[in-house]
């Protein structure tokens, strides 16, 4: 019986080897990737182990991108101030839903749960947030259309609330004279820390890998995000590559452009932050992420 349990141990530590190469290994070549010599990937394709390596990738970026720092402000912002907003928002109208004494709870409930399967439109939604609310070329068109609540993000805080949080707890609060805002700020979500954290980490993923809005709304340079920013630089790589623009400083250009190492390099920049920032939020993540997904 010893044996066969050291069996089935050994068995599953080799396989959650095996499947963390198998995450792991891509990004590694991602990165080696975009250190890589273009000629040399023209020859020998990918490789781990490259036998030229240059930083002309980057140094392309740096310099055709001029704006990319201000690019990665702009993203940093709209991130941090959005997922704040975004969490204050869904968590204000998650706890009411999971109150069964709520009188509003089964109305509010089907409200959410009918934007998880219709939504306005990509038209609708253009002409309200351009000319009703004239947010197109500034910041808040990177900001507010990703803002409004996310149905799913909402059910998932609330089956947490109802499974995670005693309802004695709540009605001590109530007894002891607190009133709801006290109760939801001082004991509902500091106790809700791991649904926050995993909520948190869907809006900042969303916001910034979020290069749609920017499409759509922004047509100013300006106010443009990372994503943006990588996609209008790689567009104008791959317009340099066709050979379709003819002028000798487009030859010039064309001959210099690590084009190949030019996608890993973009690939690199917009993943990286994002993966420095993920373990940090893993352990609340699996915990938030299990306990909210229950029961609907």
């Amino acid at each position: 019986m010893k044996n066969e349990n050291k069996a089935l141990q050994w068995f599953g530590h080799i396989f959650m080897v095996l499947l963390s190469l198998a995450c792991i290994i891509p990004f590694v070549l991602l990165i080696i990737s975009s250190i890589t010599d273009e000629n040399e990937i023209i020859r020998n394709g990918y490789s781990f182990f490259p036998h030229q390596y240059s930083l002309l990738a980057y140094k392309y970026l740096l310099e055709e991108g001029t704006d990319i720092f201000r690019a990665y402000g702009i993203t940093v912002l709209i991130t941090i101030v959005g997922t704040t907003v975004s969490l204050v928002i869904t968590s204000l109208l998650a706890y009411p839903i999971s109150r069964k004494d709520y009188p509003l709870r089964n109305v509010l409930a089907f409200v959410v749960f009918f934007t998880l399967l219709f939504n306005g439109g990509l038209v609708p939604t253009y002409l309200i947030y351009s000319q009703l609310l004239d947010i197109k070329n500034t910041i808040w068109a990177l900001i507010i259309p990703t803002l409004l609540m996310n149905g799913f993000n909402v059910m998932l805080m609330r089956t947490y609330f109802q499974t995670s949080i005693p309802m004695a707890i709540i009605e001590s609060a109530n007894i002891d004279g607190a009133g709801e805002f006290r109760t939801f700020g001082s004991i509902v979500l500091p106790l809700s820390m791991p649904i926050l954290a995993t909520v948190g980490l869907f809006q900042t993923i969303a916001y910034w890998n979020d290069w749609m809005n920017g499409m759509i709304y922004i047509t100013n340079p300006h106010y443009y995000s990372i994503q943006n920013l990588l996609n209008r630089i790689l567009q104008d790589a791959q317009f340099l590559a066709s050979g379709q623009f003819n002028s000798s400083d487009a030859g010039a250009a064309l001959q210099t452009l690590p084009s190949s190492a030019v996608k890993m390099a973009i690939a690199v920049i917009g993943v990286i932050p994002i993966l420095i920032a993920y373990p940090f939020f893993q352990k609340y993540f699996v915990k938030g992420i299990t306990i909210g997904a229950v029961k609907g």
